[in-house]
């Protein structure tokens, strides 16, 4: 199974964002902690952090036929980028869209957000356990 990882703005301080909270948790420990998850599967990873719209877009177009699923944390573009949402829909991948509880959050929660469709699940959670639930979706 192929999955795209794809990491929306300001997801690289996630360290600085942990630390006020005295926790240790940084974008690097994360994505460590998601190929751990799928480690002796069958499973590819492609990571991408961004916090320009038209990578984000460009990266799920050039990977959709790659790509079985997505593991989508969209942080703050869950409530206004309409065009990533439109992207996600027209590629029609599942897609499993991940939001942090505090003390992570660094954007929109669940509820407020705009990433909706048929074939997207959210997931929400601390960091690795909400993303641990995102790519067990992806693999059922």
């Amino acid at each position: 199974m192929n999955i795209l990882i794809l990491q929306g703005p300001n997801l690289n301080l996630l360290g600085v964002k942990a630390s006020s909270s005295g926790e240790r948790l940084t974008l690097d420990k994360l994505n460590k902690a998601i190929r751990k998850h799928v480690h002796g599967k069958d499973v590819k990873l492609k990571f991408l952090q961004t916090h320009k719209q038209f990578q984000a877009i460009n990266f799920l177009q050039r990977n959709r036929n790659w790509a079985d699923g997505l593991l989508f944390i969209p942080t703050s573009w869950a409530k206004y980028d309409w065009t990533i949402t439109e992207t996600l829909n027209l590629i029609n991948i599942p897609v499993a869209s991940i939001y942090f509880e505090d003390p992570f959050s660094l954007g929109p929660v669940e509820p407020e957000s705009i990433m909706t469709g048929k074939m997207i699940q959210s997931f929400s959670g601390q960091p690795v356990d909400a993303c641990v639930l995102g790519i067990d979706h992806l693999l059922s």
